[in-house]
């Protein structure tokens, strides 16, 4: 024990059993905690214990509890952690037992991480972990930052954790944001920026999951055009076609809160002193709606600008805006939605890719993280016989070594200490009939190389404990952004298995490589739109930018950037100062002249496309599918482009 770690003890055992903290109602809330830690919790500051990391069966069943609300907070710790990682800092979730449920950090680190309890599993309950940055904070339930010597148990006094409490859409207490970091500077000043970045994107997250649970009804949004604060604290009211509230986000808890107030079930209209027609009104049809169309007064005097979404799913009509229609690429089959039309290099992947769907091919997909492998994938099992089958996703990088062989393979009763009483059925029988997705295919160690070797070559999996094999029937699809060749060179890849896994590679170059790139922007902005149930559009200038970013972290980072620039929108448009908040890096600005110059090459390129295509169609006397498979492309693909071109047959009155 260090001398530091001595001085500590020291101090927290004065101050924690010193009656004149009990009676002081100003005492910070991390005193009050350190007697808590003594008084309640029965913990000695004398015996600092190692961190408790929950097994990994007992981590799935806390990461179920939370299945819906986990989705939209991973985007936002993704985005937080972009923001912090270069400063040191890695990202925590956990539930409302303190059970850490996600977590983001730089890999290279995941040994200290792991023995400071910054780690999957990692149970930080203020009962047994002491004061700490989400012990306290499920206590207190305000956003909080523990501070290296703030900590009750010597251990942790080198760390700084900064948390904020998370709420579900009714107000329950469901999850703790943090971010943590081994080490930082010793003034506690350090964190205040820490601090207030972590209560934005906890308010953020709030929205989302609140825009995902009341996606079926109207939402009024009422925000103020002041800054990023307000805009991420914005009001947001649900209310179903009967004009009657049932739903309420963080800040409009916060606006409305007072003895007499009946927010869930009291009419909307009452409670903004607005006639249903003038709420109606600020939908202004639907798709087409221009946000913040009207201002309102809100107890206490505060000015908000209103606007109306409309619901997703429409249960009945009623006389108001109906919900925006489908994309075109909505109805397309599964592997013509992963790219557009405008990328030859693409539109051959995927012409191969269909090629191989239901031949018995494994599959090998390499290209760089967050290129869309796994889309991928799923668009394989989609477009295969095996669609309504189960579709199992593996990552080899996340799960721990010790871990990984029951993971996959499964085991029997009473195989090993902490098991489960009934046993378990491993991933690889889980996808039996359907498709088992491998990510990262290149970290999973060698010792389990062996076994997944016998699996593809003899069609059966072995549960640990087990004396016999089951059979299995599966499409593999493995994925890795590292040079497969390059480590079955240097001894770390099984050579054989190289050659079982990849029957097929199919690589996918990065966003900054494709020339598709204003279809997948505008088919992932309005997915990511329809999410959130927001009727906004991109600018031109927007989508300029975007189309003139180079994405180094391809479509995962292009998700991110516009779902938050979607939720700080604040007017019918998600303008190009949003995108700027919306990433940590300047997106690209470009001036008029590069613009006009990409958009010259653009339909120069398009008019040799189209001109290529009636050539070939020439060639084979309009026989669709002739042309369509000297192109390598499908029929459907074809007559879209021919669509798009338009191209029309001579036999239906007039040559092109």
């Amino acid at each position: 024990m260090t001398s530091l770690q001595s001085r500590h003890i020291d101090n927290v055992y004065s101050i924690a059993t010193g009656t004149a903290l009990r009676a002081d109602p100003a005492a910070s809330l991390v005193h009050k905690s350190w007697a808590r830690c003594v008084r309640d919790h029965g913990l000695d500051p004398s015996r600092p214990t190692p961190a408790r990391i929950l097994p990994a069966q007992e981590v799935r069943v806390h990461q179920q509890q939370l299945e819906h609300f986990l989705r939209a907070a991973r985007a936002g710790m993704e985005d937080i952690y972009r923001r912090v990682a270069e400063l040191g800092y890695m990202v925590l979730l956990t539930d409302a037992e303190g059970i850490t449920v996600d977590y983001i950090g730089n890999p290279a680190w995941d040994d200290q991480l792991r023995r400071a309890g910054l780690y999957l599993g990692a149970d930080w309950n203020e009962a047994h972990a002491g004061t700490c940055g989400v012990g306290t904070c499920l206590i207190e339930r305000q956003p909080m930052t523990c501070h290296q010597t703030e900590h009750f148990d010597a251990t942790h006094i080198a760390l700084t954790c900064t948390t904020a409490p998370l709420f579900d859409h009714s107000g329950k207490l469901t999850a703790i944001l943090d971010v943590s970091a081994l080490r930082s500077p010793e003034a506690r000043e350090s964190q205040h920026l820490v601090r207030h970045l972590v209560s934005i994107y906890a308010r953020m997250i709030e929205d989302a999951d609140f825009l995902r649970h009341f996606r079926g009804h109207w939402i009024l949004r009422l925000g103020s055009a002041f800054g990023l604060v307000d805009v991420a604290g914005e009001v947001m009211l649900a209310f179903d076609e009967g004009g009657t509230v049932v739903g309420a986000n963080g800040g409009a808890r916060e606006v409305f809160s007072g003895p007499q107030q009946q927010l869930l079930g009291g009419a909307v209209s009452e409670l903004l002193h607005l006639p249903m027609d003038a709420i109606w009104r600020l939908g202004n049809g639907g798709a087409s709606a221009l946000p913040f169309a009207h201002t309102v007064l809100l107890p206490g005097g505060g000015e908000y600008h209103a606007s109306l979404i409309a619901p997703r799913l429409r249960r009945s009509p009623v006389t108001a805006p109906s919900s925006p229609a489908p994309q075109p690429s909505d109805r397309l089959p599964p592997l013509e939605r992963i790219a557009g039309d405008d990328d030859p290099a693409m539109q051959q992947l995927i012409a191969q890719a269909r090629r191989l769907v239901d031949r018995g091919i494994h599959v090998l997909v390499e290209g760089e993280t967050g290129s869309g492998k796994e889309v991928l994938a799923r668009a394989l099992h989609g477009a295969s016989r095996r669609a309504a089958l189960p579709f199992v996703a593996v990552n080899c990088a996340a799960i721990p070594d010790s871990l990984i062989e029951s993971e996959l393979f499964g085991y029997t009763p009473g195989s090993f200490t902490g098991g489960r009483a009934k046993g378990m059925k491993g991933l690889i029988a889980q996808a039996d009939r359907g498709t088992l997705f491998l990510d990262e295919i290149g970290d999973m160690p060698m010792a389990l190389q062996t076994r997944l070797l016998r699996v593809l070559s003899e069609g059966e999996v072995l549960p640990l404990g087990a004396e016999s094999p089951q059979r299995v029937d599966l499409a593999v699809v493995a994925a890795t952004h590292r040079d497969l060749s390059a480590l079955v060179a240097a001894g770390r890849f099984r050579e054989d298995l190289y050659y079982r896994l990849c029957g097929a590679v199919l690589k996918l170059p990065p966003l900054r490589a494709r020339r598709d790139r204003r279809y997948l922007i505008e088919a992932m902005f309005h997915e990511e739109a329809a999410a959130m149930g927001s009727a906004a559009r991109l600018s031109e200038a927007a989508m300029l930018r975007l189309m003139a970013h180079d994405w180094p972290g391809n479509l995962r980072e292009l998700r991110n950037v516009l779902r938050l620039a979607l939720a700080l929108c604040a007017s019918a448009f998600v303008t190009a100062d949003e995108l700027q908040l919306a990433t940590p890096r300047a997106i690209s600005a470009i001036d008029a002249s590069t613009a006009r110059k990409e958009r010259h090459d653009a339909t120069t390129k398009d008019e040799a496309y189209g001109a290529q295509l009636l050539e070939a169609l020439q060639r084979h006397r309009w026989h669709v599918s002739r042309a369509a498979q000297e192109l390598g492309i499908c029929r459907a693909t074809l007559y879209r482009h021919m669509k798009r071109h338009a191209i029309t047959p001579p036999q239906r009155g007039r040559r092109p």
